[in-house]
Order: structure tokens, then sequence, then C-alpha cells
């Protein structure tokens, strides 16, 4: 158990811990980066991959570049794979020069499964019949009740909730504040799992629910919340 309150709603992030690609964007990226010469340490991509989380929790840098290349979709991806390639541990200016090159097969040849692991329905099952609130809430722009649906999710949750709807991103409070709402409990009464140290775990802190980072590949094993690598260890937290 690792709240003095009982747990009345568990909540969860969609992309990255419902729902996944498979192969992963990272994995394919490396091995291509590999495939044309350069030297990618377990470490660099360790810390490519935090960059990309930490990018993607509505960070400062994806705003400004949100704002910069609003109109041109490909230029940003250029600039977010010259990013990654400097995470990884290639100098700045080999990144600048191979950065199209990269971008361009990624655009071309990655074109990934969508995938929901096999011990979510069961999970989400238990949770269900055990009487929790369940509810999914997403940095996503625009409402995804259609892609809930097209994965086979939809009769689970009470809710679906995207940040372009109010207007708040994790790890900003607002959102959660938000879901509870929808949620009908407190705070301290919610979980949240996501696989984003950045946006879920540092997010759901700020807003005073109980964090539980999912994490199958150790990308964040010092998180300072509970871990879960499968679903299937949810359970054992709630008792």
């Amino acid at each position: 158990m690792i709240s003095s309150n009982p747990i009345k709603a568990v909540l969860f992030d969609l992309d990255g811990t419902l729902r996944h690609h498979i192969p992963a964007a990272g994995d394919v990226f490396v091995e291509y980066a590999r495939s044309i010469g350069l030297h990618i340490s377990e470490e660099g991509f360790i810390r490519a991959e935090h960059w990309v989380h930490h990018y993607f929790a509505f960070s400062l840098e994806i705003q400004a570049d949100g704002r910069l290349f609003k109109d041109d979709q490909r230029s940003f991806w250029v600039n977010f794979t010259k990013r990654r390639l400097v995470a990884l541990g290639t100098g700045t200016a080999q990144a600048v020069e191979l950065a199209p090159q990269v971008s361009a097969y990624m655009e071309e040849f990655y074109k990934p499964e969508v995938h929901v692991p096999p011990d979510v329905c069961p999970l989400l099952e238990f949770l269900k019949r055990s009487g929790y609130v369940l509810g999914v809430v997403s940095n996503r722009e625009e409402p995804y009740h259609d892609e809930i649906k097209n994965i086979k999710l939809d009769s689970y949750f009470q809710f679906v909730l995207a940040g372009g709807e109010v207007n708040s991103f994790k790890p900003h409070s607002l959102i959660f504040e938000r879901a509870l709402e929808l949620a009908g409990t407190s705070a301290q009464e919610t979980m949240y799992i996501g696989d984003n140290y950045f946006a879920d775990v540092v997010g759901a802190r700020r807003a005073g629910l109980i964090p539980v980072l999912y994490d199958p590949i150790s990308l964040f094993p010092d998180a300072g919340c509970a871990i879960i690598k499968s679903f299937a260890e949810l359970p054992d937290l709630l008792k």
C-alpha cells in the first residue's frame, strides 16, 4: 500500500503506457544511426531517451519549437532529429549535417504497429470489477475517444481527458485537477500511472496524486516513486 488513504480512482497515461508503437521509435532511430556509421553507446541511448521524454513533457523547448515550426512539420522533425542525435552523443556539426537524412528515413520507413500490452485488459477488468473509477489523461491536443475505442479499451473508462480540452498539459497541475473533478475523488485517493517521469511522475506528484511509473526497460530507476515493469504488478500497490 503506497497511500494512507484508500485509493478510489486509478488514472492512466495513454501513449507509451496503455498504447505503444512496435517497434519503438527510439530503437529504429538508433539502429539506423548505427547503420550509417555512428557510434551509439548504451549510455548515449539512455541519455537520448531521457531527453525525448523531457522534450515531450510540454517542455519549454517543444513549446518554442512548436511556435517556430508551426507551419512546417518537416522542419520541426529535422530539428528534433538534430537534437536527438546530439543527445545520443553526436557532435553538433555532424548532427546538423545528418539530421535531414535521418529524419527523411524515419518519415519514409518508420511505420509502427499500435500495440496494447497483453496485461492491460486483465488489469482493467480487475480494477473495474473492484469498483475503482478509471480514466485516461493524455497530453493530446484533441480528444481521442475514437482511438480508445479502436484499441478496445473504451468500456473500461469513465472518462478520457486531453490536455487541449483544458489548455493544460502535464506536468502542469490544472490538467490533473480537472481529472480529479471528473473522477470525483481527492488527489490523495487517486493513483496516476504513466511512463514519462517528467510529465507523469512530476506532474502527478505536484498535483498531490499518487504517482506510479510504468518503466519496463528501467529508464528511470531513481524515480522516487513506485515503479512497475508490468501491469500485473499494480494490484499489489492497491492493497
